[in-house]
């Protein structure tokens, strides 16, 4: 898509606190065999860093957050691998494919 100059389509983000939260804790851990989700120690260390005060229900999300994110990036492993949400190619888009294609095939 980048050779292509083509823009991917992003979900919608209705709580994008949230997200900007998980990416300043930093979305995953490092561990000994790669990546791990965030643990609650980690994203307590950083509420009291910020001396931000949220509710625990934000915090759970955050975590399962770290782990969906974790879990999406090892399937995104694979050259094949869809995104996780699902739209219509835009004409742009499908033309890009069909050309390369073309220039495959001949």
């Amino acid at each position: 898509m980048k050779r292509d100059k083509i823009e991917p389509r992003m979900p919608p983000n209705p709580a994008p606190h949230i997200t900007d939260r998980l990416i300043e804790i930093g979305i995953t851990e490092a561990a000994g065999m790669g990546a791990v989700p965030l643990t609650w120690r980690e994203i307590n260390a950083w509420r009291e860093s910020v001396s931000l005060t949220i509710e625990p229900w934000e915090m759970r999300l955050l975590r399962r957050l770290s782990a969906a994110y974790l879990a999406e990036s090892r399937k995104a492993e694979s050259d094949t691998c869809p995104s996780p949400w699902r739209a219509e190619p835009t004409p742009r888009e499908r033309e890009a494919e069909l050309a390369g294609l073309r220039g495959l095939l001949g």
